[in-house]
């Protein structure tokens, strides 16, 4: 099975070429990536717990889904398409905003993502996939806010980022 590749882009999210993603991780170059929230009509996010054997933030908490998007994939088709692997459904997702960070991890390995962040809604229960997600749940905005502040380290840094710089996002978005 061939290996995954990410598309690697500049500053101005304008694609350079692809690489295998765990080259781009080992070299820690800026590529595409995405993060689902799904919302209920509670004003709830629809949370997961990833997966045990995750090759970096295993058993952390973070928003619905995400990853990273395919070679001649949109955003919204990346998001659609991961939604449906991960969790088992399918929502119409919208763009709200998109910022770049870069993490180190303990294993040696860093995420330098340009992140496209996306909103949809729904009161269904996910279908999860082991393979992808250890567990799920729904918490109220300002509970994963609060819980961010008291327990960061359950939380996969871009999630920590989304919530402290673009909480306002996600308020000025609900059902």
């Amino acid at each position: 099975m061939e290996e995954e590749k990410v598309i690697l882009v500049d500053i101005n999210d304008k694609p350079i070429g692809l690489m295998n993603k765990m080259e781009a991780h080992e070299k820690a170059l800026l590529h595409r990536a995405f993060s689902v929230f799904v919302l209920n009509s509670n004003n709830e996010i629809m949370l997961q717990q990833r997966a045990s054997h995750k090759y970096h933030s295993p058993l952390l908490w973070t928003n619905t889904c995400c990853s990273h998007q395919r070679a001649g994939e949109t955003n919204l088709q990346a998001g659609t398409r991961r939604l449906e692997e991960e969790m088992g459904f399918v929502v119409s997702l919208k763009e709200l905003f998109s910022f770049i960070y870069k993490a180190p991890f303990d294993n040696g390995l860093t995420e330098h993502e340009l992140d496209h962040v996306m909103i949809g809604y729904s009161n269904d229960e996910p279908k999860i996939n082991s393979e992808e997600v250890e567990s799920w749940k729904w918490m109220k905005i300002e509970e994963v806010k609060n819980d961010i502040e008291n327990h960061p380290e359950i939380y996969t840094v871009w999630f920590k980022i989304i919530f402290d710089k673009f909480y306002h996002y996600l308020e000025d978005h609900k059902v």
